[in-house]
């Protein structure tokens, strides 16, 4: 295997966080310290804080599709990951790019719709584009508890409303659904890997923090560039929440709200780096 393959390339299709905790700042600090390679095409530029999302301006979709035109032609990608995306245009532009010249690199989808303040990232017609054009086929969707509501249909709260939910979201025709539970109530979270033939959970105890701004990205980001560097989709999840946990445990306390997390922490100690393929 060669020193590239290990390195892993991945493509990142997602807004722009001016704070630098989530989206594609957080998308690129968490694939190079995880030993990648990230490009983006960015959707949107927004102006927000810690606080609150103040302001969205989106990119001409025409460019947006440009951009991962130009990337793709020649650095190529390994894994394709989206993140907020916004508008049925986008979403159709982005898939229409992908379909034309990346069509069997594996997407890590992150079906992103309200940012951690409460502001609505993706129009509610939207929705059923994204569900059609690009988590149907996606090799992993990660959606929280309220978006795997919104995506399914179904009330969302508890472990069993979660178990209730399994059949509804393979029906969203993804080869693997990560249903993450950081929305429960109390200390126990469980997040639940859901594939056609098998359902395994990952559980552990709440961290106590504000500093939460941006774990979802980070979070589908680790996934990528763990499957770019040829892990297993299982091996990928486990990296990833080890990764984000850690990075909220010791992330540096910036901000008034809800603070961005430490994406360096394993710039150089990562017991996954050498295990491709397991």
């Amino acid at each position: 295997m060669s020193a590239l393959e290990l390195r892993g390339r991945v493509l990142v299709v997602a807004g722009s966080d001016s704070g630098g905790g989530a989206g594609i700042q957080a998308d690129i600090k968490t694939v190079t310290a995880l030993g990648g390679f990230s490009a983006t095409a960015i959707t949107a530029v927004t102006d927000q804080d810690t606080n609150a999302v103040h302001g969205v301006h989106a990119l001409p979709p025409a460019f947006v599709a440009a951009q991962i035109g130009t990337v793709l032609s020649d650095i190529g990608a390994d894994v394709i990951k989206t993140g907020m995306l916004g508008s049925i245009e986008v979403i159709d532009a982005v898939a229409t790019a992908i379909d034309n010249l990346g069509a069997d690199i594996p997407r890590v989808v992150d079906p992103v719709m309200v940012a951690k303040g409460g502001h609505r990232l993706i129009s509610e017609d939207a929705v059923g584009e994204l569900k059609k054009r690009l988590i149907s086929g996606a090799t992993i969707v990660t959606p929280n508890l309220p978006e795997a509501e919104v995506l399914t249909g179904l009330e969302i709260k508890t472990v069993s409303d979660m178990d209730a939910a399994i059949d509804k979201l393979r029906q969203l025709s993804a080869k693997a659904v990560l249903l993450k539970g950081g929305h429960l109530e109390g200390d126990h979270i469980v997040d639940m890997l859901i594939t056609d033939s098998a359902v395994q959970k990952f559980e552990g105890r709440r961290i106590v923090s504000s500093s939460t701004h941006g774990t979802g990205c980070t979070l589908a980001s680790a996934i990528a560039v763990s499957l770019a560097q040829n892990q297993s989709l299982a091996t990928a999840v486990e990296r990833a929440r080890d990764y984000v946990l850690t990075a909220i445990e010791t992330a540096p306390g910036f901000g008034s709200g809800h603070g961005p997390l430490n994406h360096g922490h394993t710039l150089n100690a990562d017991p996954y780096r050498d295990r491709a393929g397991s």
